[in-house]
């Protein structure tokens, strides 16, 4: 599997952006997701999570009522649908997954070994 991360761009406060990563490959479906975000000078870190198949989801609280993930099998693609955006929400965004037969959620960056490139988030005020 590899992951294209597309979607960002420049917005202003307030506003909205779905970023979408798709998948190359067979059986994405089996395959937990995780978005993650990194900011200058600051580490990388989970903001939403998918499960594989049933698709239980996590949020960070940073982004909880904000932010909704979801996965469409079909297309093998998994979005992250970000409202409300604040200027802090600014970084680059990257998806990741790992396979797994647990149908759990992956918030942790050193269990993902496929990453798509990053995409960039620019909200400003």
């Amino acid at each position: 599997v590899q992951l294209q991360a597309s979607g960002g761009g420049l917005v202003q406060a307030g506003g909205s952006l779905r970023l979408s990563c798709a998948a190359s490959g067979k059986n994405f479906n089996n395959y937990a997701v995780g978005w993650f975000r990194q900011a200058p000078g600051k580490e990388r870190e989970c903001v939403a999570a998918i499960s594989r198949s049933v698709g239980i989801t996590y949020y960070a609280d940073s982004v909880k009522g904000r932010f909704t993930i979801s996965r469409d099998n079909a297309k093998n693609t998994v979005y992250l649908q970000m409202n409300s955006l604040r200027p802090e929400d600014t970084a680059v965004y990257y998806c990741a997954a790992d396979y797994t037969r647990r149908v759990v959620v992956v918030t942790s960056l050193a269990e993902y070994d496929i990453w798509g490139q990053g995409t960039q988030v620019t909200v400003s005020s």
